[in-house]
């Protein structure tokens, strides 16, 4: 359609056109209605008129059609011949206003005004730059078709491709069930031997377990049994006031008897039934703080220098006074500091005291290499096929776009373009995204994603549209339409943004460019001029 006008135009501006008699301002293609000695029918039937009444400067008819060379029509139109150039329609209000509209200078026929004819310069400029568009159209269609074989070429491959990536894909497939099978294997005895490892581990902290208990309870055993009698009474155990059961603060005998399983006194035989009833609360008096005894003398010397009379109440200096309250502030963290440890602490120590997990022995570590390397190489090709995969599914996804009548827009795919102004970088990656980037750094912001062909029914592929991207503040999401024009590069000319949030970007690719008219043809329509 493109390399069409442009040839259209050119040879109409460039052929050398005979005058044909008819009324002034009627166009050629209206020469059959005014018929010199018939009578005039107004253009829109309404009625007709004798001929001398053509151009008589009053209006008869209702369209002006009776009027074409005169200004006596407000709704009637002036053509210009403009032989050499292009003609042209003018209001009938701007014929004789002193003003040259036509370059033929026809429009001011008595009106006095000094207009120069400057058609043939206008036609030759045109024709000029007519034909370098011409040219720029005629070469960007051999270079269209040549994008077309190659998309041709591209396609066949792609799909021989898609075969080959099929074939070994299922070889890729048996050898991943096959490496599964020989996993599994693997990891059968791994898991047993692993399992026997960690038994006889756990095992053997058990048996650390009771030892250090056992230790423990004689521990306390000698610690409770004062006079050394070989018997722990009701009486000795009363100095531990923690192991009150019911820590009602009062640790009586019954209490103590109670844990005694209602005896006086337990030997070493019998103290290892109730040992479970004490260990817990139980404090050593080795680890148990002793209380600080403050010697008479210094307090008395403490209620000396501290008397009342040195410093009268309201006269306390004030660093001692936020000494005091920096003392108060400590106070509880010096509590927090003294408490015992908790309970979970206290196993976790107890861990730590039966030590770290012993090596695999090396027969289980043999077992846990081979499991090791079965994985490995599954997971090796497991992740082929998955990209095997990525590689099918990549192929089919571009093999399924549209890329025009004779996917001349193929080349297009998987290239980015970008176009940089005075404030942003635009990008535009056909068939994927469009998006904005300011251009002295920040975040990009994207202008739409690939949604469809979006020009007229008669021209579906020159233009895109992008959408759905980024979310304007308090408004739609942006879109961006690509408007495609016929050109010898691959290049984004301009951006601009006619309604909020929505762009429109020109792009210039010999991809539309259009087969260019037979010149003699249409030389030959228009020889009648």
């Amino acid at each position: 359609m493109i390399c069409q006008h442009f040839f259209l135009m050119l040879l109409t501006v460039g052929v050398s056109t005979v005058e044909v008699q008819r009324p002034r301002g009627v166009p050629l293609s209206n020469r059959q209605f005014y018929e010199e000695g018939k009578p005039f029918t107004c253009l829109d039937g309404s009625h007709s008129i004798p001929f001398d009444r053509v151009n008589d400067d009053y209006c008869d008819c209702q369209d002006g059609s009776d009027e074409p060379g005169t200004a006596a029509c407000p709704n009637g139109s002036f053509h210009c011949t403009n032989a050499g150039f292009r003609t042209a329609f003018i209001p009938s209000s701007r014929i004789n206003d002193g003003i040259c509209d036509c370059c033929d200078t026809t429009d001011e026929y008595n009106s006095g005004a000094a207009c120069q004819n400057t058609c043939r310069e206008l036609g030759r400029k045109e024709r000029e730059s007519l034909q370098k568009m011409a040219e720029i159209a005629k070469e960007g269609f051999l270079l269209k078709q040549q994008l077309i074989q190659e998309a041709k070429r591209g396609l066949e491959d792609k799909k021989g491709k898609i075969s080959e990536i099929q074939v070994s894909k299922k070889d890729l497939e048996e050898k991943v069930e096959a490496l599964r099978t020989v996993k599994e294997a693997a990891e059968q005895p791994e898991k047993e031997a692993k399992e026997r490892h960690l038994k006889a581990w756990e095992d053997q902290k058990a048996v650390i377990r009771m030892e250090k208990d056992k230790a423990k309870m004689a521990e306390v055993f000698l610690e409770l049994d004062d006079d050394a009698d070989g018997f722990v009474s009701v009486t000795e155990l009363l100095s531990h006031s923690e192991l009150d059961p019911d820590s009602d603060g009062s640790f009586t005998e019954t209490d103590a008897q109670g844990l005694f399983g209602g005896v006086d006194e337990v030997d070493t035989v019998a103290f290892e039934t109730v040992w479970n009833n004490i260990k817990e609360k139980y404090i050593s008096e080795a680890k148990a703080p002793a209380p600080v005894e403050t010697p008479q003398e210094e307090m008395r010397e403490q209620v000396s220098d501290n008397d009342s009379e040195q410093y009268p109440e309201d006269d306390i200096p004030e660093e001692e006074e936020e000494d005091d309250e920096e003392d108060e502030d400590e106070d509880p963290d010096e509590a927090d500091y003294k408490s015992p440890p908790t309970m979970q602490t206290q196993e976790k120590k107890d861990d730590d005291d039966e030590g770290t997990m012993p090596p695999y022995d090396q027969e289980t570590q043999n077992l846990i290499d081979a499991a090791q390397k079965a994985r490995d190489e599954f997971d090796k090709s497991e992740r082929a096929l998955r990209e095997v995969d990525d590689q099918i599914k990549n192929l089919e996804k571009e093999i399924s776009f549209d890329f025009g009548p004779s996917a001349e827009f193929a080349y297009l795919y998987s290239q980015c373009y970008e176009l940089t102004t005075s404030e942003y970088i635009y990008r535009l990656c056909p068939f994927n995204r469009v998006s904005q980037k300011p251009k002295y750094g920040g975040s990009e912001t994207n202008l739409g994603t690939w949604g469809k062909w979006a020009g007229p029914e008669d021209n579906i592929y020159s233009v895109m549209k992008y959408e759905h991207g980024t979310g304007c503040w308090q408004g739609p999401n942006r879109s961006t339409m690509i408007k495609l024009t016929c050109g010898k590069e691959t290049v984004v000319t301009s951006t601009s943004e006619p309604s909020r949030c929505e762009y429109l970007m020109e792009f210039i690719t010999p991809a539309v460019c259009q087969e260019p008219l037979n010149p003699d043809s249409v030389l030959h329509e228009h020889e009648e001029l």
